[in-house]
């Protein structure tokens, strides 16, 4: 597996714990040393994912307002308080990913997603993940090819 795939799950793993455990206002360092996964799990983490891993997390919780913001604005006919924690864990880190990682390129960020909801999620999770990453892929693209309004020189 991929480090920046086992970066992404292990990240998802613990938002949901995150979301599960109430949204407090930050996460509980158990969260960030990945003391919850097995020790031979533990082992086999390397740096780099364990890095890649924490930066989705705490980048994720510090801007967890303006990512439910735009996640709600991309739900059609669906209530955010009404998603299970898999796909709202999923699509908290993508958002993050989509909003505040240019570096990353889109299709990848929604790919993974959709791959990790199959695994993780229901049936339909992975249609759902798509569209709503999708939409949210859209707004963000037509933000950043939105003309920039200039002001003549006097």
């Amino acid at each position: 597996m991929a480090s920046r795939r086992k970066g992404r799950i292990l990240a998802f793993q613990a938002l949901y714990s995150w979301e599960a455990a109430g949204e407090s206002s930050s996460i509980s360092p158990e969260a960030l040393d990945f003391s919850w996964i097995e020790d031979e799990q533990l082992a086999r983490l390397d740096d780099s994912t364990a890095a890649f891993s924490r930066l989705l997390i705490q980048g994720t919780i510090e801007n967890i307002g303006s990512v439910d913001t735009m996640i709600r604005r991309h739900l059609k006919n669906w209530d955010f308080s009404r998603l299970n924690r898999v796909d709202l864990a999923l699509l908290r880190m993508s958002t993050f990913t989509l909003m505040y990682q240019e570096d990353m390129h889109p299709s990848i960020v929604i790919d993974e997603a959709v791959d990790i909801s199959k695994e993780f999620g229901s049936d339909d999770s992975f249609r759902f993940i798509n569209g709503v990453l999708d939409g949210i892929r859209k707004t963000l693209q037509n933000k950043q090819n939105a003309p920039v309004e200039t002001y003549p020189c006097p």
